[in-house]
C-alpha cells in the first residue's frame, strides 16, 4: 500500500494566505551548546494544510474537539479540475460523479505554485454554487489544493454553505503529484479544545 503525503510542508517560508508571516521554527535549543534540540512553534490555526470546522464561520457551529473525526477520513475523489481557470462552479461539478458521504478533494493548477510562492490573490478557488452543490450531494468533507478555499465572498458563501450542513473544509492540500482517481484519505487535526480550525497532516492511500 503506497501513502502519498498531500499536506503542505511548514516552514517559515512557506505561502500565507495574503502574505501574513504568522510562522516561526524558533529554536530554544541547540545541540551544539544543549546537546539536544528543542523548538517553539508559533503559527496560527489557518497555516498551510489545516482542516475547518463549523464554528469558524457558524455562530453555534462545532469547534474542532466536536467534530467526528470520521469525517475527516474516508474514501475520497480527488477530482481534476486543472482546466478550470477562476473558480469551481456547479456547472463544472454536474460533470463529475460524486458520491454521497465521500469526501472530494479538488486538484487545480494551484498546485503547480511552489509551496513557498509567494501568496497568489488569483487563485482557483470554490464557487458559492459549486458549495452548494456539494451540500445537496451530502459529501463529508471538501479539500483544496490552495490556503484557501474561497476569495473574500461578500458573507463567506462558500464556507457557510458547506459548514451550515457540518461539512468539514480543508485547506492547503498539495496534489501536484497525484492523479485523478479515488483513494483512501486521513486528515486528522490537532486535538485542540473549544477552537475553529487546527493544521493537520493530510496523506492518500493509493489502494484500500
Amino acid at each position: 500500500m503506497k501513502i502519498l503525503d498531500i499536506s503542505w510542508p511548514i516552514s517559515e517560508q512557506m505561502t500565507q494566505y495574503k502574505n501574513r508571516e504568522e510562522v516561526s521554527l524558533e529554536p530554544i535549543k541547540t545541540f551544539d551548546v544543549d546537546r539536544v534540540r528543542l523548538t517553539r512553534i508559533t503559527m496560527d490555526s489557518h497555516v498551510g494544510t489545516h482542516v475547518e470546522a463549523p464554528a469558524h464561520f457558524i455562530k453555534d457551529g462545532a469547534s474542532l474537539d466536536k467534530i467526528e473525526l470520521s469525517n475527516c477520513c474516508g474514501r475520497c475523489s480527488v477530482i481534476d479540475m486543472t482546466s478550470v481557470g477562476d473558480c469551481i462552479t456547479d456547472e463544472h461539478l454536474q460533470l463529475v460523479h460524486i458520491e454521497p458521504q465521500s469526501i472530494v478533494l479538488f486538484k487545480t493548477t494551484n498546485s503547480e505554485l511552489n509551496y513557498d510562492a509567494p501568496f497568489d490573490p488569483k487563485f482557483v478557488y470554490l464557487a458559492a454554487t459549486g458549495a452548494a452543490y456539494l451540500a445537496e450531494k451530502k459529501v463529508k468533507a471538501v479539500g483544496i489544493d490552495y490556503v484557501g478555499i474561497e476569495r473574500d465572498q461578500e458573507g463567506h458563501t462558500t464556507h457557510t454553505a458547506l459548514m451550515k450542513q457540518n461539512i468539514i473544509i480543508i485547506e492547503g492540500l498539495r496534489l501536484a503529484h497525484v492523479h485523478a482517481g479515488n483513494y483512501f484519505f486521513v486528515c486528522l487535526p490537532l486535538a485542540c479544545v473549544g477552537i475553529e480550525a487546527s493544521p493537520a497532516r493530510a496523506v492518500l492511500f493509493e489502494s484500500f
